[in-house]
């Protein structure tokens, strides 16, 4: 709940004052040289009606103003209700919604608004901004208007269900969901072994001991690979947020922009951490702005509750966001970089994974373009735009960055990247 307590408010005369003012003295002076009362005596009211204005303006009135969070809607419709505490014998009260529709509503002294918001876009967004004043003698005093009070939302992005996730071509510790090549529990049959000490006596297999044993009292174990953890990372750059139609580039016209690449990208990221949880691996998650928002490496339902939280928030990095931080990996990560890659600073943090042993899958979050209503100009920019980030692209796929297109067919290119890193998959028993 966002509110703005209750305050004191001196009262100053409403701009009808001054009009009724002038009303006055123009029937007094109309009525007096036409020598008719009738007209002076249409002034008698207006003038006592500014008389009991002004005395008003004298008195305080106190206005408070709350907004409640209501449950959302399974629609996906935000729902808060605006709370009026007020003396005052109007309030005016002045609603920004959604940073897209704005309200002037006039209601009583105590009284609640609700306000139903539906967002174009997942991530931070204020679905309601609310600032009052009151009024009071007919409208004829009106106070200072307060500061706005703000509910902010975050709006979770839509999640895909994808299929089992590539791995790391490491896999790390002694307990998790895949198979490992050393020697452990957990895992299929690996092979028959003399018992040594440190074996336990439930693994003896007596079978084998009495069929293959060359002396007596030589024991025989049965022995199993290990299962491993794998770990996930999530880079993602929120350095730009391009819609799907191109005119709308360098505005903040979300409203005709299509979906942008941050959905894009708050979707992808949403989708890979709940599947890579899924099938019991670890997960971490990380802005490359200065100062973003991140995420340790974890496990579990609640994990994943904050790691979603976390990605639901991170909206657009600020103008100084060129200068990209580098956030800690654990050993043996495999590392997803969501970016539209217009620029070469995710791509270098990218390459500079690639070449310290991580594997690393650069996820394409442009969104389909929409070119209409694009002049020569901006179609010739657009062009060169897109051959220099189909350059680095190719360039990162030159450096063993492997590249998934998150507009296209993500589903099927996961699974072939499964597929080619099962291949060379080593169980690390650390």
């Amino acid at each position: 709940m966002s509110s703005s307590p209750a305050r004191t408010v001196h009262r100053r005369p409403s701009p009808s004052v001054f009009f009724g003012l002038v009303c006055v003295i123009g029937l007094l002076v109309l009525g007096t040289m036409l020598s008719r009362p009738d007209v002076i005596a249409v002034a008698l009211p207006v003038a006592l009606w500014l008389a009991s204005a002004l005395v008003a303006r004298r008195a305080d009135a106190h206005v408070g103003v709350e907004i409640e969070r209501m449950p959302d809607a399974p629609d996906g419709a935000l729902h808060d209700d605006i709370v009026v505490r007020s003396d005052a014998e109007m309030v005016e009260v002045a609603v920004n919604q959604a940073e897209r529709f704005r309200r002037r509503v006039f209601v009583p002294g105590r009284a609640r608004l609700h306000a139903v918001t539906r967002p174009l876009h997942s991530g931070p967004l204020r679905t309601v901004e609310a600032a009052a004043r009151a009024i009071d003698a007919d409208a004829g005093a009106l106070g200072a208007p307060d500061r706005p009070v703000v509910m902010e939302r975050a709006v979770p992005p839509v999640a895909r269900r994808l299929p089992r996730m590539p791995l790391a071509p490491r896999l790390t510790g002694l307990h998790g969901a895949h198979e490992g090549i050393r020697p452990g529990q957990g895992g299929d049959f690996r092979d028959i072994h003399p018992f040594a000490p440190g074996d336990e006596l439930r693994r003896v297999d007596w079978k084998a001991t009495a069929r293959a044993a060359r002396r007596p009292g030589e024991l025989l174990i049965r022995r199993t690979n290990t299962l491993s953890d794998a770990s996930a990372v999530i880079m993602m750059d929120t350095a730009d947020d391009l819609g799907a139609v191109v005119a709308t580039w360098g505005a903040t016209d979300l409203e005709r922009s299509g979906i942008t690449s941050l959905d894009q990208a708050r979707s992808a990221a949403r989708s890979i951490a709940e599947a890579t949880t899924a099938q019991g691996d670890r997960v971490a998650f990380h802005t490359l702005a200065q100062g973003g928002r991140s995420v340790r490496s974890g496990g579990g339902t609640r994990h994943l509750a904050r790691v979603v939280a976390e990605i639901a928030a991170s909206g657009r990095a600020g103008d100084d966001s060129r200068f990209r931080r580098t956030p800690p990996v654990p050993h043996g990560s495999i590392i997803y970089v969501l970016s539209t890659f217009f620029d070469g600073a995710a791509a270098e943090i990218a390459v500079r994974w690639r070449a310290g042993g991580h594997r690393v899958v650069a996820v394409d979050t442009l969104p389909a373009l929409d070119r209409h209503r694009l002049s020569e100009e901006r179609r010739l920019a657009l062009r060169v735009l897109l051959a220099e980030r189909q350059d680095m692209l190719h360039g990162l796929r030159e450096s063993g960055v492997e590249i998934v297109h998150w507009t296209q067919d993500p589903d099927a290119e996961l699974t072939a990247l499964r597929r080619i890193g099962a291949r060379g998959v080593i169980g690390d028993g650390r």
